[in-house]
């Protein structure tokens, strides 16, 4: 499973006050015990100083891949000026989660960002069309326009991850099988695209919400999910993730699941 570390989110209130004092050595602290907990991305996001963003996230990126010997981040924002600043200094080759999608709104300032460049990026399943789409099957159609547009910018399928949108199950019960269908349908189709989501909007205005989120967790796993979204730091849910690449053949002769477990990363 491929794991974005979530905390350098300004959104969230450690790093909005690291950010806001430009604390970088509490950012790269930040950065390196996600890591060391097993992230093979760190999500690097300061879209709530809007004002400063372009600003702030190169910054942010450079300090964070000093810190990390230059392992790729995944710069996350919806400012295509942040966006460009941030690749110029960036190092290697990053994943980009930058709300690209079907909208032309979208697509259009992005594309030059991404067309022809060394770089993983993250597909939203919505268009003009559909907006929002409340079915997998139209996900799915969304989905396949998006690989096919991107493929057309010069990015493969390995390079390529669709976000399937996970909504709350305190809205529609279905919203979790409805994603899990989507997840499904890709990786049939393309099964050397990639899936990613976050785990936590599934259970938002829930109780229980790790126990929820763990659950949802291991049933998109089983059909197809490869790439997510989370704290790295919790123990419980990452257990989960080595437990589920082994029992999924996705750790050959279990040698992730054997090595989390010297470090300590399963107890």
């Amino acid at each position: 499973m491929i794991v974005v570390g979530e905390k350098i989110n300004t959104s969230r209130k450690e790093a909005s006050e690291a950010v806001a004092a430009r604390d970088a050595a509490h950012l790269r602290e930040m950065a390196r015990r996600q890591m060391d907990a097993g992230a093979t991305y760190v999500d690097v996001n300061c879209g709530t100083f809007s004002e400063d963003e372009a600003e702030l996230l190169p910054w942010m990126v450079r300090e964070i891949q000093d810190e990390l010997g230059g392992a790729p981040v995944c710069i996350d924002s919806n400012n295509p000026e942040a966006i460009a600043a941030a690749l110029e200094v960036h190092v290697g080759k990053p994943l980009l989660n930058v709300s690209f999608s079907g909208e032309s709104s979208r697509y259009e300032p992005l594309s030059p960002l991404i067309d022809g460049r060394d770089c993983r990026v993250v597909a939203m399943c919505m268009d003009d069309e559909f907006g929002f789409p409340p079915e997998a099957e139209q996900r799915f159609k969304v989905a396949c326009d998006a690989i096919e547009r991107l493929h057309s910018l010069g990015v493969a399928d390995d390079d390529i991850f669709i976000d399937p949108l996970i909504q709350p199950i305190g809205v529609d019960t279905r919203n979790g099988l409805i994603s899990a269908n989507t997840i499904r349908l890709i990786r049939t189709e393309y099964p050397a695209v990639h899936s990613l989501c976050g785990l936590s909007n599934i259970s938002h205005e829930m109780p229980e919400r790790k126990l929820l989120n763990q659950a949802f967790m291991v049933i998109c796993a089983a059909n197809g999910l490869d790439a997510v979204l989370l704290n790295p730091e919790d123990k419980d849910i990452m257990r989960l993730v080595y437990a589920a690449d082994v029992l999924l053949d996705r750790d050959p002769y279990c040698r992730n699941f054997m090595k989390a477990r010297r470090k300590g990363r399963l107890g």
